[in-house]
């Protein structure tokens, strides 16, 4: 979430350290992965202790409460840039900046040509048939939810159905790779955009994979690995040998060496469909993660030790607070992105603004998180005065 709030929000210099400027995976990784672990605790236990079709029921209204999320944070944020551009402050369109020309009348000189159509538009909103680069990853979300029902039917005839059925479906989704054993007939994508091919940015036929391996484990469909050296050492090289094929890589002085790699091999780490060796970087990182957390984290919890520092403890506190809550924060870091961004056009850049920038909003995501958390556990019940 910390990460996410960074990495969307413009003209950050932080983003020079985020993971996805150090490996072929990021952030997106991270979140998707973690849902999966978070939807097996939540949906998991549903479908085992009442059965297939209340299960299911469970996973539709998450649905819906994701669905009505995305919807709230599109118009919300395409009011916001409005307005500003509205005011005139800057030259620059914030409209424009994330693309929404073409969901504005009145605005159709500004769109390269693009003809603004609201209303048809309205409709591809609503049924994420018009799906904007900045707002693609609850979409995402949604269509991966939307095979847990079948996912869960497979699994009560045997799990190896389930890991068969999400390695399959991800293969389709592999266009290149489709495209490079001559299969053109299959093509698992959603559009973007009614007047024109473009196609979800995440295609969740891809994405699925890496969201219920982290269901998978905490599932209990895959066990939990062992913690040895030869795994950590094997892991650690993976990470460490993406490092050079980075994004930091190609700033030091191998440029076009990193560059013309990475052109050559996008069929394994395509971003759109979830390339092959972006999987494996992840997994790596993900064990190093584990092994160093321990089992349960116990390791970062520490709970009932002593000698833990208690700022350490602190920590960890908000950081698992602002996990618990990632609907919530998610959304709210999508929109102060763009505040921070647009306020940041007008104060300037340098080094302290930045830095304030963010400590600032993730101060923000914590009070978020922690007031969410209060609201749903209903305190006026247990005041006994309502």
């Amino acid at each position: 979430m910390f990460i996410i709030l960074t990495a969307h929000t413009p003209g950050n210099f932080f983003t020079l350290w985020i993971p996805a400027r150090w490996g072929f995976s990021d952030a997106t990784e991270i979140f998707v992965f973690c849902s999966g672990m978070a939807s097996a605790i939540a949906f998991g236990a549903s479908y085992g202790r009442s059965g297939w079709a209340l299960g299911t029921s469970r996973v539709v209204y998450r649905v819906w409460q994701v669905y009505w999320a995305h919807i709230g944070l599109f118009f919300f944020i395409a009011m916001m840039v409005a307005y500003w551009d509205y005011l005139g402050f800057s030259d620059k369109s914030y409209i424009g900046s994330l693309n929404l020309f073409p969901f504005f009348e009145g605005v159709t000189g500004r769109s390269t040509g693009i003809e603004t159509d609201t209303a048809r538009n309205l409709i591809g909103l609503m049924t994420l048939s018009y799906v904007p680069n900045y707002f693609d990853i609850l979409p995402m979300y949604i269509a991966i939810l939307c095979l847990m029902p079948i996912y869960m039917a497979l699994a009560r005839i045997h799990v190896s159905l389930v890991l068969f059925a999400s390695i399959l479906i991800w293969f389709f989704a592999q266009t290149r790779i489709l495209e490079a054993l001559g299969i053109t007939t299959i093509d698992l994508h959603f559009n973007a955009e009614p007047w024109s091919n473009r196609q979800w940015f995440f295609n969740p036929f891809g994405w699925q994979l890496i969201f219920f391996t982290g269901f998978a484990f905490v599932h209990g469909w895959i066990p939990k690995p062992p913690v040895n050296v030869w795994l950590t050492l094997v892991a650690l090289i993976v990470v460490l040998a993406n490092v050079p094929l980075s994004n930091i890589g190609s700033r030091f002085d191998m440029l076009d060496d990193v560059n013309g790699w990475r052109r050559a091999n996008q069929i394994w780490i395509n971003k759109t469909d979830f390339g092959l060796l972006r999987y494996v970087h992840f997994l790596a990182l993900a064990y190093l993660g584990y092994a160093i957390a321990g089992d349960g984290g116990h390791r970062l919890i520490a709970k009932g030790q002593r000698g833990i520092p208690f700022v350490w403890r602190w920590v960890v506190k908000m950081i698992t607070k602002v996990g618990q809550q990632s609907l919530a924060v998610f959304v709210f870091s999508m929109v102060m992105g763009r505040v921070l961004g647009m306020a940041m056009d007008e104060i300037g850049r340098n080094t302290a603004v930045v830095t304030f920038a963010n400590l600032f909003g993730w101060a923000l995501l914590i009070c978020v998180a922690f007031g969410v958390a209060w609201i749903k556990g209903q305190p006026w019940r247990k005041s006994g005065t309502g």
